[in-house]
């Protein structure tokens, strides 16, 4: 009779120890699941804030874009109707009417909204979207090429053009991980998005044991993703606050400018279109004083529209423009340029009001 009670009793070790086990294997899926569940309740928080940031940068560099395009293409216009009615005015007159502002400036505002002209002609063309937000960003690039170079982008026509730009900030927008123009390689730089796209998911292995170890594993990646996203948080307040700060001063300035605008077309519209003669001598005072006035005003926009967003490292032979990256790989914003810039010609600003 004693076999069957050893029996007996190495079955109830055996049931105890397995009972145990499979308790501890609950525990560990339980603290797995749990494990998983937070991770991915704070992955998809952090996603969305950053996601949301994301369409708020797109919302601001796309509102500026837009102002520094219609800006640009009204220089245009301002240029045409100015040269316009110095002509009639000095054929009536028969005086040499000599603008006070240097040819040079001219010259910078000419190429500036011409720039823009062929811009929105290539963009229109190729069905680019955000195109408004990546001029915001690459029309200081533009820039700061043509000057390095001799050869402004803006010289190309067609797709070379539209190419030419988006590889001047380092290919446009990121086709991963639902990030658009405005947060992907475009502000924050290819390299500092793709930690983000490395998460594929949430899954794990059934078994509890490999299933804890996998859920450690993708809490620890949670965390390196997250600890990216703050970084990526960080960068683009900085950048929101520059697009906030640049078109607050530009609305403010273009203002200003259109005032002038306004009258100048009324000055062309009673002596080029329509013919009249009175007056001549008062029309050519007042109209050299509000083209030189606008004149002053569009250097100092053209100014701030062409300082680039993000500071420049190198351009190379062909005007392609490499964008500084920090440790972390982002873009480097150019704060010191902008704020000079800013600073300065909120005051040139401030004389010429209190100037007129």
């Amino acid at each position: 009779m004693a076999l069957p009670i050893i029996l007996a009793g190495a079955a109830a070790v055996a049931a105890a120890v397995g009972g145990k086990k499979a308790y501890d294997g609950y525990q560990k899926k339980s603290e797995a699941d749990e494990i998983i569940e937070g991770s991915k309740s704070r992955y998809d928080k952090r996603e969305n804030e950053i996601e949301a940031l994301n369409t708020v940068s797109a919302q601001k560099l796309d509102r500026l874009g837009s102002l520094e395009l219609n800006i640009g293409k009204s220089f245009g216009e301002f240029k045409k109707i100015s040269d316009e009615l110095l002509k009639q005015l000095k054929q009536k007159d028969n005086k040499d009417l000599t603008l006070s502002i240097p040819k040079c400036e001219i010259d910078k505002i000419e190429k500036y909204s011409f720039s823009t002209v062929e811009f929105l002609g290539t963009a229109v063309a190729s069905g680019a979207a955000g195109a408004a937000a990546s001029f915001a960003v690459y029309s200081g690039v533009m820039a700061f090429a043509a000057a390095s170079t001799g050869t402004p982008i803006a010289a190309l026509s067609g797709v070379a053009a539209y190419n030419a730009t988006m590889a001047a900030i380092g290919g446009g927008s990121l086709a991963a991980g639902g990030w658009g123009m405005a947060g992907g390689a475009m502000v924050l730089g290819a390299a500092a998005i793709a930690p983000m796209i490395a998460i594929g998911g949430f899954a794990y292995d059934s078994y509890a044991e490999k299933a804890l170890e996998k859920a450690k594993e993708t809490r620890y990646e949670v965390d390196k993703a997250i600890t990216r996203m703050d970084l990526i948080d960080k960068h683009l307040s900085n950048i929101n606050n520059y697009a906030d700060k640049i078109y607050t001063s530009l609305e403010k300035i273009n203002q200003t400018f259109n005032e002038y605008f306004s009258a100048l077309k009324e000055l062309h519209q009673k002596i080029v279109v329509l013919g009249w003669g009175e007056d001549i001598s008062d029309n050519s005072e007042k109209s050299l004083r509000i083209i030189n006035n606008g004149y002053l005003l569009a250097a100092i926009m053209t100014d701030i529209i062409t300082t680039p967003l993000f500071k420049i490292k190198k351009v190379s032979e062909d005007g392609i423009v490499e964008v500084e990256k920090d440790s972390d790989e982002f873009n480097v914003l150019n704060q010191e340029e902008l704020d000079n810039v800013l600073i300065n010609k909120e005051k040139e600003y401030k004389d010429f009001i209190l100037g007129v």
